[in-house]
Order: structure tokens, then C-alpha cells, then sequence
């Protein structure tokens, strides 16, 4: 984590036309409904045509450890107390959500001895496309556990904890809870686990994941030293759950401009979301956009059958949320074709021509591109016939013979059948790069599936194609509900599509609303 902090610290440090200054921002400058700049607390005003707002947890932030709290916009860090009110004298919805961390412990007092370890992949699988191969080191996680002594100390200090006496207002994340609110609601569970993780390469600094907690000091080291190899681990700093102001997203168009100010932007926990991947993700795109709302150009905008970045904007614009929202994969109606392997096949054509791509690592996937469309061309084009030679050679590699005729694309369907075990029959396939092979597998593997899926993508499209102007009139339209209506009103969809996605939008009124703007064209 510390590499990778100091990686993008150099970068952005060495980016041109770049300009880093570091401030509490109290107010947000606007006239006539459009953005025009920021005020810090010592009152210097920076002027901009877009504004993007990115501030994690540190709206009115406010940690709890115990019964004790404390402004803080992450330990350590002063909260933006003012930005808050800034947002409300400007119309936007402010609500409250909560999240947590654990402990961090001293490495050097954990008995990794008896401890499980987990390794990771060899060699490590890069999370880049332009990442060839990973030389570093790789260290090892650990799992253990808690037991029944460490759920009667949690159990002991819950007199104390913010979030079981009330202190804590702020909305939690159902699907991250805390260690005391696991053993609460799962009293049943005799032990729950723990993933050791080593903080970088060069800090002694340990992260015990699963142990997210609030409760006091004392019963945090209590709690950890319970715990099978933490018996005499130090904690480096409590574990400690945080409240802090989002706005509804709803307040959002899917550019991520707020629908209230022209040319301010919100992305990251600001939205309601909660995790790193999720505000990385809304960052990029309010970058994008803003730059393209100065340029006076159309916003990109990606669909949900583009990119798991695209379930996660229409999601947040579309339903909102009143809970740190996380991008689960489950989210994602078209998931078959929003695969890791094929994230480049997908985007960086996007990406060039919107400047993000540099020259020499698009050529490299323009390369890539051409040696899978090859492949799957030259699978389709050699057919075997069921001779006793060709027979034999299927044998050897364990599958069953021919008795019709088949192209090497037909074998390859075959579930026990490799790639590069085709290459006896076409030398062309021994060379193929690692990416390339498994492109080329999936493809051809799953092709009914992902034709299906595709089938459903364009019955999709057909809905999100079906522009509705932001400044419609849904009041004029009979045989709508007033509820109907007042939703319409206030999500404002973009298409057809977006309108249908709405939590309580009925099909009949989908109907309606189709016919309608039919008539309206």
C-alpha cells in the first residue's frame, strides 16, 4: 500500500499542467447555478469552470472508539466541517453513513508459527494489461480465527460500544459488519475468520481483516490477544468505526454532475459508495467529464453492458442509496461479458481516443486483438476428418476420437480439451501468448452463453436508445400515478431504459411512458 501511495504521489507530482495545493475547503463558490470556484478556511479562493468533489469520509467526520469520539476526516486528519453546510445552502440532500477499520498490529509480536498461510499466485497475475510480468517479492496472508473467549470479551464491552448504546447514528454497510455485530447477530457461529495482511514491504505493519471494530481500547487488545498466534501482539492503532455526510446520488446526473449546479461534480464516498475500486472508478469518469463539460463536448457515458463502472453509476444515479453502496458483481445483469480478461477488448479503444492510452501500449493491444481474431479464424477453417491417425492423436490428449468431421473450434468446445493441446494440429497455436490463449478459450467455450447474453444486451440497448429530454413535463401525461410521477420528477431519467430501473416504476407505466414519447417524436 505505502508503494503504491508513493508510485501515485510521483506521478501526479510530475504531471504537467498540474497544480497541487493542499487546504480545508469550507464553501463551494456559485452564481446563477453554475459552479465558480471553491473558498478555503483561510479564506484564498481558487476560480474553475468544473469542480469535482472527492472527499472520502471527511465530510463532519466523526470517529468513535468506545464511548469516546472525535472529529477526524480519517485518524490522524482534520474533518471538512463546513463543506457540509456549504452543500445544504445550495439544495443538495446530506445524509449519514458509517463505516470502520481494524486494528493495526506490530508484525513483529504475531506467532505466524501456528498461524495458516495463504499464498498467492505463481507467478502473481498482473492487475494491468500493460504489466508483463511481476518481479517483486510476494508475501504470504494467514488465516485465523476467533473463538468462543474472544466473542465473551467482545460480549463484555458492548455496554460501551457506540454502535450497540446509540451513539452511532450513521447507516452501516450490511455486508461489512463489524466484529461485535457478527457475534450479535450470529451467535450461533463458534468462530469467524481472520486474514492476516501485511501492510507493504517495508512496514513490520499487519492487518487483521474480519475484525473491524468500535469497542473500547482495552477490550480491543483483550479481544485480539484471545486470538490463536495474537496472543502477545501490540496494536499499533485501535480499530475504530467513522460517521461521516454523503449526498444522495440521486442528486446526480450519470456524467456524475450534480443536476442542482452546473460544472460541479461529486465522485467517490461522497456518493454513498464505500471502497477503494468504487471511488477510483467514479473518480476517472468525473475527471472525464469535466474535462469534456469544459471543452463544451458530450459526456462519456458508460452503460451497463460496457463496464461494471457503468452498473455502478446508473445504480447510485438511478436508485440512490441509503447505505455505503459496493460494487458486487451480483450487480451486474451482463456479467458473462464484463470479465477481468477482457477489460482491454472492451475499453481501450475508448480509452485512445479519449487521450488515456499512450501510443505503444495500444499498438500492443492492437496486436493482441489481431492474434485473437486470427486464431478464432484459423479454429474455425482447419477441419479434422476421423482418420485413424487424427483419431490416435485425440486419444493422447484425452478426448474421445471423431466419427464426423470436425473443425479444431468443435474440439476445442470439449470441456477437457486445451488450447495449446490443438497445436499437433496446427503448429500456429505453440506460440500463442498466455492472454491470447485464454481470450481465445473463453470465447469459444462459452459461445452460446455469451451469444445469448448478447441477445439480451441488444434488447437493452433498444430501451436505453429511447432519449428522454431532463426538462420533460411527466405531469402531463394521464394514466400515471401521482407516486409515478413525483419519482420521474425527481430521478429524472435519461432514456427509457434509466425510467425503468427506477425502484417502484411499474411496467404498465413504462408502457405509457413509451407510447407517449412515441407520439412525441
Amino acid at each position: 500500500m505505502e508503494l503504491y501511495r508513493q508510485r501515485m504521489k510521483q506521478i501526479v507530482e510530475n504531471q504537467s499542467n498540474l497544480w497541487l495545493k493542499q487546504a480545508i475547503v469550507d464553501e463551494i463558490l456559485v452564481e446563477d447555478r453554475q459552479v465558480k470556484g471553491i473558498r478555503t478556511s483561510i479564506d484564498e479562493i481558487y476560480l474553475g469552470k468544473t469542480v469535482i468533489l472527492t472527499t472520502g469520509t471527511f465530510l463532519r467526520g466523526l470517529i468513535h472508539i468506545g464511548l469516546k469520539n472525535f472529529p477526524s476526516g480519517r485518524m490522524g486528519d482534520p474533518p471538512s466541517n463546513k463543506l457540509s453546510e456549504s452543500l445544504k445552502r445550495l439544495g443538495f440532500e446530506i445524509g449519514r453513513l458509517k463505516t470502520g477499520t481494524c486494528p493495526r498490529l506490530d508484525g513483529r509480536t504475531v506467532n505466524y508459527d501456528v498461524l495458516e498461510p495463504q499464498y498467492g499466485d505463481d507467478p502473481p497475475h498482473p492487475f494491468s494489461f500493460s504489466t508483463e510480468k511481476i518481479d517483486r517479492p510476494q508475501v504470504p496472508c494467514y488465516i485465523t480465527y476467533t473463538n468462543e473467549k474472544t466473542h465473551e470479551i467482545i460480549k463484555s464491552g458492548l455496554d460501551r460500544s457506540p454502535l450497540f448504546t446509540g451513539v452511532i447514528k450513521g447507516v452501516g454497510a450490511r455486508y461489512c459488519p463489524s466484529i461485535e455485530d457478527k457475534v450479535v447477530r450470529f451467535p450461533e457461529k463458534p468462530r469467524h475468520q481472520i486474514f492476516i495482511e501485511p501492510e507493504g514491504l517495508n512496514t513490520t505493519e499487519v492487518y487483521p481483516n474480519g475484525i473491524p471494530t468500535s469497542l473500547p481500547i482495552d477490550i480491543q487488545l483483550k479481544m485480539v490477544r484471545s486470538i490463536k498466534g495474537l496472543e502477545k501482539a501490540e496494536i499499533i492503532r485501535p480499530g475504530y468505526a467513522i460517521e461521516y455526510d454523503y449526498a444522495n446520488p440521486i442528486q446526480l446526473k450519470p456524467s456524475l454532475e450534480t443536476k442542482l449546479i452546473k460544472g460541479l461534480f461529486f465522485a467517490g464516498q461522497i456518493n454513498g459508495t464505500s471502497g477503494y475500486e468504487e471511488a477510483a472508478a467514479q473518480g476517472i469518469m468525473a475527471g472525464i467529464n469535466a474535462v469534456k463539460y469544459v471543452r463544451g463536448e458530450e459526456p462519456v457515458i458508460l452503460d451497463r453492458s460496457q463496464a461494471y463502472i457503468g452498473v455502478l453509476i446508473d445504480d447510485l444515479v438511478t436508485k440512490g442509496t441509503n447505505e455505503p453502496y459496493r460494487m458486487f458483481t451480483s450487480r451486474a445483469e451482463y456479467r458473462l461479458l464484463l470479465r477481468e480478461d477482457n477489460a482491454d477488448l472492451r475499453l481501450m479503444p475508448l480509452g485512445y481516443e479519449l487521450g488515456l492510452i499512450d501510443k505503444e501500449t495500444y499498438r500492443r493491444f492492437l496486436e493482441k486483438k489481431q492474434a485473437i481474431e486470427e486464431t478464432l479464424k484459423r479454429l474455425s477453417e482447419i477441419k479434422l476428418r476421423p482418420t485413424a491417425g487424427i483419431n490416435d492423436a485425440l486419444k493422447n490428449i484425452g478426448t474421445t476420437p471423431l466419427r464426423t468431421p470436425a473443425t479444431l473450434k468443435d474440439i476445442l468446445r470439449r470441456p477437457e480439451v486445451n488450447i495449446y493441446d490443438l497445436a499437433i494440429f496446427d503448429e500456429y497455436l505453440k506460440n500463442l501468448p498466455q492472454a491470447v490463449a485464454d481470450e481465445v478459450s473463453f470465447q469459444v467455450k462459452y459461445e452460446g452463453y455469451i451469444k445469448h447474453q448478447q441477445e439480451q444486451v441488444a434488447r437493452f440497448k433498444k430501451m436505453e436508445d429511447i432519449k428522454i429530454p431532463l426538462d420533460f413535463d411527466y405531469s402531463t401525461i394521464a394514466g400515471l400515478s401521482n407516486e409515478v410521477k413525483e419519482k420521474l420528477s425527481k430521478i429524472r431519467p435519461t432514456s427509457l431504459g434509466q425510467a425503468a430501473r427506477i425502484s417502484g416504476i411499474t411496467p404498465a407505466a413504462i408502457s405509457i411512458l413509451h407510447v407517449y414519447l412515441h407520439k412525441k417524436k
